[in-house]
């Protein structure tokens, strides 16, 4: 108990009431628990259970996960590098576990945006509870951030999913335009202190009041651009009631929501708290609001004069490819076709990192694949032969090293590992080509 701040504890006491002291002492004294999360799309959660020779428990709340009781090298692993799965605090799960009740419910599109999405975790939860229809748009405000948020999200696959880098208060250009936003706000971090031990030595009273102010101001700033009768999500992963409860109290109050009662952990008056002590993870509040009051309509975003569509049978039915300008120079660009005009609107008032899918830089009349085909869902599998690697083999494609396969044909090959492609090489025969993207290169 002496680790932490008087006022800290007075806290935690005032929250969990005779459990505080379970709490406490978790904190103190225990390691933050270990979980994954397995990508439908890719791998199913029994198959990645038998692959992990640590592999416990499945967590209660999400059936794609379980726990791990030893905490393995990771970033070896290639089919981490093919999404196959996600590393997650099992309490953060149960966000993503509520967001996939309210697209599940719902009987009509949905366009949902993460507010707070570095680096990812809650939005790739989102992504596999998505429809074909429904549409994702990750956010992050933190510009440096963005690279990774994007990296995970291509790495998962889905192709109706956006990542944009903007302020909450630019999304009231796009008002009235989402049906479901997350926000899992920055926050004073409480329950991330066993995974997190400078966060103790940042915890101070003061603090919690700015990080309850700022999460006011990032709610009300992103308001306007949620529907009437659209669900807001709102957590954190702290336990103080001023950054949940009180603040769930104040958007009902000012902006016009009423709360819809969760189950599960431990019921607060507006919310759900998990702690360490408790229940098996870190810290981590919950709450589900209703919009109940209207909002004007704003600017809508207006879609770009597209150029004339690109046959390319390298993607799945149902995708519509265009050549595009980039930054890095030309580029065929894939989209869901149902989905075009509505990410082509948000691209006309958001800056968009990611969108749609890289099919291929275009280099004079040459097609280059990229890696983020591969590791898309639309990916067409048939339409380049495919080498299946062995772990070591992976791993050197990984670090962006050149390979050697001569037995394999040559021209572009995917590269698998345990049957999920992890990108392209260029075979000449006497050595391969890595096309795998150097900012992901593997430097283990």
């Amino acid at each position: 108990m002496a680790l932490f701040p008087q006022e800290f504890i007075d806290s935690t006491r005032a929250v969990f009431e005779d459990r505080a002291d379970a709490v406490l002492e978790a904190l103190a004294a225990g390691e933050a628990v270990t979980a994954v999360r397995a990508n439908p799309a890719k791998i199913s959660a029994s198959l990645l259970h038998d692959r992990f020779a640590a592999a416990g428990e499945f967590v209660p709340w999400c059936g794609d996960a379980f726990y791990l009781e030893e905490r393995p090298v990771f970033s070896l692993d290639p089919l981490l590098h093919a999404g196959a799965y996600y590393v997650q605090d099992p309490s953060a799960m149960f966000v993503g576990a509520v967001a996939k009740k309210v697209i599940s419910e719902s009987e009509v599109p949905l366009k949902v945006l993460d507010l707070c999405a570095a680096p990812g975790g809650k939005s790739t939860a989102i992504a596999a509870a998505l429809r074909p229809s429904d549409l994702l748009v990750s956010n992050e405000v933190i510009g440096s951030r963005t690279s990774v948020l994007a990296e995970n999200m291509v790495k998962w696959g889905s192709s109706n999913a956006i990542v944009t880098n903007n302020d909450p208060k630019d999304f009231a250009q796009a008002a009235a335009t989402f049906d479901l936003i997350l926000a899992d706000v920055p926050c004073s971090g409480e329950g991330m202190f066993r995974k997190d031990a400078g966060a103790v030595a940042e915890w101070s009273p003061e603090n919690v009041r700015l990080c309850a102010a700022r999460q006011r101001r990032i709610i009300a700033d992103v308001w306007p651009s949620l529907k009437e009768g659209g669900w807001l999500i709102y957590s954190t992963c702290t336990f103080n009631s001023s950054e949940n409860d009180g603040n769930v109290e104040w958007i009902c109050r000012e902006l016009g929501a009423e709360v819809v009662p969760l189950k599960g952990a431990i019921v607060t008056k507006y919310g759900l708290q998990f702690a360490p002590g408790i229940t098996r993870g870190e810290g981590q509040y919950v709450a589900l609001l209703r919009k109940t009051l209207p909002v004007k309509s704003g600017r809508q975003g207006k879609s770009s004069k597209s150029a004339k569509s690109i046959k390319c049978d390298w993607v799945q039915p149902g995708m519509t490819c265009y050549e595009v300008e980039t930054s890095a120079g030309k580029m065929l660009k894939a989209y869901p076709s149902n989905l075009e005009s509505e990410i082509r609107s948000i691209e006309s008032i958001l800056k968009v990192i990611r969108s749609g899918v890289a099919v291929a830089s275009i280099k004079g009349r040459d097609l280059i694949p990229q890696a983020d085909l591969a590791l898309s869902q639309a990916f067409n599998c048939q339409a380049f032969p495919f080498i299946e690697l062995i772990r070591n083999q992976a791993l050197q494609f990984l670090r962006c090293e050149a390979l050697q396969i001569p037995d394999a044909p040559k021209g572009f090959l995917t590269v698998t590992y345990e049957h999920l492609p992890l990108g392209f090489v260029k075979n000449l025969g006497t050595r391969a080509n890595n096309l795998f993207p150097q900012a992901w290169r593997l430097r283990m």
